[in-house]
């Protein structure tokens, strides 16, 4: 995986190079400090991905890079302070399937279309999604869960960060795969939902599955399966959910930089150039292992096709489930 990943990342950074010849604006900027946008609470793995990143990009810009925490509304509120941002490069989104995708399936009144409002960058990395257990939960693989969650209806409760995020689709999905009801429980991020399990408030969580992976580990909480078609190289012991008999469940969470539609293409290519070097950095490969991700990298035009690509697939899920707010 790293090798192909580290080839894709140098032929795009050789793709990008003609970038730093030309003497335009992109030769300006940045000029000032540049804010990252992360429409997450602080202290998850995602905004643990961001810094890393961030520290990166300012290394690289030559100007510093501010993570800019505006959590709500499932990413709604930090994207929308993005889509609202002058195109000039000093404003990036560290966007998640929702703001940048998802979102303009669920929410009625969404201020921005996000296929739109931004204009894409790299697609940074990919992660399964997890269905953790309290510890004092007696349920050990999704079998179990089922047969708790029938024995009492509607009185398990699960975590995930924000209504309308992958976590909150994907508990919706797997409560009508397993013919099962749960109470589900929004939160502004992860951070929050990874407290609340860990002091028992609720009984399980559907989230991204990085912060998740030492706890398991640690045996603080449970692990009872991923959301991908593989099971996880970080937890290789947990089953996917497919495995436990529901064949074509499928759900990834994705990383991806954004910046407002109009943004330079001079701005971007650099942009994109130093994020495909962080990937193929030992920098950038040791934050991706820690915190369980898949580095991804590509071109801005690639993003654009797989952000097209989530939408065909998650569109007839959401419509069927009659998921809106």
């Amino acid at each position: 995986m790293a090798p192909r990943v580290t080839r894709r990342a140098a032929l795009t950074i050789a793709m990008a190079a003609p970038w730093a010849s030309r003497p335009a604006r992109a030769q300006a900027w940045p000029s000032r400090p540049v804010t990252l946008v992360l429409p997450f609470s602080a202290g998850g793995g995602t905004d643990l991905l961001a810094r890393a990143l961030a520290q990166h990009l300012g290394e690289t810009l030559g100007q510093q890079v501010i993570v800019d925490n505006r959590s709500g509304a499932g990413g709604n509120i930090g994207a929308a302070v993005v889509a609202r941002a002058a195109p000039d490069g000093y404003t990036i989104l560290f966007g998640t399937p929702g703001p940048l995708a998802n979102n303009k399936l669920i929410y009625r009144n969404l201020a921005f279309d996000p296929e739109q409002a931004f204009a894409p960058v790299v697609l940074i990395a990919k992660s399964p999604l997890v269905v953790a257990a309290k510890a004092a939960l007696p349920v050990r693989n999704v079998q179990e869960l089922t047969a708790q969650a029938k024995a009492h209806p509607g009185k398990l409760t699960v975590g995930v960060p924000g209504n309308g995020t992958l976590g909150h689709i994907t508990a919706l999905l797997l409560e009508r795969e397993l013919g099962i009801s749960l109470t589900s429980v929004p939160y502004r991020g992860t951070a929050d939902v990874v407290k609340d399990l860990l002091g028992g408030q609720i009984d399980l969580a559907m989230d991204f599955l990085p912060s998740y992976v030492p706890l398991a580990r640690e045996g603080k909480i449970r692990a009872l399966a991923v959301t991908t078609s593989q099971r996880s190289v970080d937890l290789p012991e947990v089953e996917t959910v497919q495995e436990a008999g529901f064949q074509g469940f499928e759900a990834s969470a994705w990383y991806a930089l954004a910046v407002p539609t109009g943004t330079p293409s001079e701005i971007i290519g650099r942009l994109n150039a130093a994020s495909n070097a962080f990937l193929a950095s030992p920098r950038g490969q040791d934050a991706l292992a820690r915190l369980s991700m898949q580095a991804v990298g590509g071109s801005p035009a690639e993003l654009r096709t797989f952000i097209s690509s989530e939408l065909r697939k998650w569109g007839p899920v959401v419509r069927e489930a009659d998921i809106a707010m």
